[in-house]
């Protein structure tokens, strides 16, 4: 085998153990080197490149695509997880949304799925950073699309930096939708600062602020407050949260929504 071929099979590999850790959640070392009939050495190695590509994060024994309070997990997996608690989220949130409005979503796959609802409620001018979210909408019409630029992240298939921020802060729009990775009693916070900035250059840019959240994110932190609570004027959530998390919410906001499965 030369080199060429070589790297070519090191790649097919990486890219077939990513997707095998994306699809189960997470792998142990011993899995990934019987299903890959390499040795550890190697699956430590093929671990090393994945974590520094973003797709995966090492743990103790493996490795696993799930979100921790500092490392949010890679666009494969979001995309995977939680899909009908997000559709039905998805659902009520169109339901607040106008014909005829300017609505901005940001590049969570919560807010992904309130973009396939929006050619329902056409014409619509929506304004976005997820890559994934501009294709779908790009197809759709009666939607005036405003793509919000900036640097590029396969992570996250989103553009973000200073250059994203600027194209926010430009506009102004009627609604906003965002979705967070962790929400506490009173904060709601996500693991990256750059994707925070963006977050929060959205709610400074909107009129009518929505938090759209599966379950799975409540009674939680990360690495950095996104916004308090009280910032949004309604929060949307699944009926799969457990109900006591459900009530506490409801005790401290004014508004929350229960999209029912």
């Amino acid at each position: 085998m030369n080199s060429r071929q070589h790297a070519s099979g090191k790649s097919a590999r990486w890219r077939d153990m990513a997707e095998h850790i994306v699809r189960r959640g997470s792998a142990t070392v011993t899995e990934l080197a019987e299903s890959f009939d390499v040795s550890v050495m190697t699956v430590h190695r093929d671990l090393d490149e994945l974590e520094r590509q973003g797709m995966v994060r090492k743990v103790r024994g493996g490795a696993t695509a799930q979100a921790s309070n500092v490392w949010e997990s890679n666009i494969a997996y979001r995309l995977m997880a939680h899909t009908a608690e997000k559709d039905a989220i998805a659902r009520v949130v169109a339901g607040l949304i106008e014909p005829g409005s300017s609505v901005m979503l940001d590049d969570s796959t919560t807010a992904l799925a309130v973009a396939r609802h929006l050619g329902e409620l056409a014409p619509l001018t929506v304004l976005t950073n997820f890559l994934e979210a501009i294709r779908l909408l790009a197809a759709t019409p009666d939607i005036r699309l405003i793509a919000l630029g900036g640097e590029y992240h396969s992570t996250h298939d989103s553009f973000l930096g200073l250059g994203c921020v600027d194209a926010v802060e430009a506009v102004s729009t009627d609604v906003v939708v965002v979705s967070t990775s962790a929400v506490s009693d009173q904060y709601a916070f996500h693991q990256e600062q750059e994707i925070v900035l963006v977050k929060r250059a959205m709610l400074g840019s909107g009129t009518r602020r929505i938090l759209a959240v599966d379950g799975s994110k409540l009674a939680r932190v990360a690495l950095h407050r996104v916004a308090p609570l009280d910032d949004f004027d309604v929060i949307v959530v699944d009926s799969n949260a457990p109900a006591e998390m459900l009530q506490r919410l409801r005790d401290r906001h004014r508004r929350v929504e229960v999209a029912e499965l």
